[in-house]
């Protein structure tokens, strides 16, 4: 197969999947290394397509989704990032990212794309299993989170619950 249909078929799996697909299971798919899925991922984002790296593998977003975009200032323990992002997606969030400021590197942004419970224990039980650092860690706990709602009013739900259990960061 040409790197040209190989690439064709790698957006069609894309668009076509619910879920993030990781790059190993897109190399079995198509019969080559993770290695050339990387390189394939960096090319069509290259060329305008609209692919994401989430921990949980790519995605590919054709327009925005539904709903309004809220930032989000939050500050916890380490131990409590399940719980905060618990409450965001039970209340009917999703929780596109996570950003910190960094004194040297400015904006420090990674993905989650995060929209169910099952989604936030996966990504807990990654987090654990790694032992990697949360990007929060460089800031006091200090972070940013880009999050989707349907509505006002589940953006201020967010944010009381978030309040109610001392993660919100609010001005004195």
């Amino acid at each position: 197969m040409s790197a040209k249909t190989r690439r064709h078929l790698l957006l069609t799996m894309l668009g076509d999947a619910r879920e993030p697909v990781t790059g190993t299971q897109l190399s079995e798919r198509l019969g080559v290394s993770r290695q050339v899925i990387v390189q394939d991922i960096a090319l069509l984002r290259a060329a305008g397509e609209a692919i994401t790296a989430t921990p949980r593998g790519y995605t590919l977003s054709d327009s925005p989704g539904a709903g309004q975009t809220y930032l989000v200032a939050c500050r916890h323990r380490p131990d409590e990032v399940a719980d905060e992002l618990m409450i965001m997606v039970e209340l009917g969030a999703e929780v596109l990212d996570v950003m910190v400021e960094h004194p040297i590197y400015g904006e420090i942004s990674g993905q989650l794309l995060l929209a169910t419970p099952e989604q936030v224990r996966q990504f807990a039980a990654c987090l654990a299993a790694s032992g990697a650092r949360l990007l929060s860690s460089l800031t006091g706990g200090v972070h940013l989170h880009t999050i989707r709602v349907p509505d006002v009013a589940t953006y201020r739900a967010v944010r009381a619950a978030l309040r109610s259990r001392g993660y919100l960061l609010e001005e004195d």
